[in-house]
């Protein structure tokens, strides 16, 4: 019988040379389209989820969204939305991190998130850690807690451990190369 990670890992598409030469891109719209593939990386999520007893689910752009609903309305938490600068309608909260050339801004409306909540942060893929690092700063911002993270793909190779050091990581499944 195949663990969890491995049976996840059956759904996952690894496409080479996307978006350029020498990487591997970890698709997870065929996670997606399988019921049963999504509904095992929910409930995976929600496992850890549950046992962090959030009170609100903020989901990062765009994958993110996907797994965060789900998971916010299992878990009958509120759900929040961390945007690209510029596409929320209202008063927001937000945070400048670094890319590999540049900088970009992920946003939060200023009253998704209530001082003194328990968040969990959810998004499909950790790579670098920058935006989730970004992310949690805007919880911390709000005078809430950040209680965990979880995402569906690590990518290990790559050294976001240290940035998110601070905070209690949940990731269904690791590749450790590109």
């Amino acid at each position: 019988m195949l663990s969890r990670k491995d049976a996840l890992k059956k759904y996952i598409r690894s496409v080479p040379d996307f978006p350029r030469p020498g990487i591997s891109f970890y698709d997870i719209t065929t996670l997606l389209q399988d019921p049963a593939g999504f509904t095992l990386a929910l409930e995976a999520m929600e496992e850890f989820a549950r046992s962090k007893q959030a009170d609100k689910i903020l989901a990062v752009e765009s994958r993110g969204f996907l797994f965060g609903a789900a998971l916010a309305d299992r878990l009958e938490a509120g759900l929040a939305l961390a945007r690209k600068k510029g596409k929320l309608p209202y008063k927001t909260v937000s945070v400048e991190y670094a890319l590999e050339y540049g900088t970009d801004s992920l946003e939060v409306h200023e009253d998704a998130i209530n001082q003194g909540e328990r968040v969990l942060i959810v998004d499909d893929l950790i790579a670098t850690g920058g935006t989730l690092q970004a992310v949690c700063k805007m919880v911390e911002q709000l005078s809430a807690e950040v209680v965990g993270i979880s995402a569906v793909i690590d990518l290990s190779f790559l050294p976001w451990r240290e940035k998110l050091a601070d905070y209690d990581v949940n990731c269904l499944v690791s590749y450790d190369s590109e």
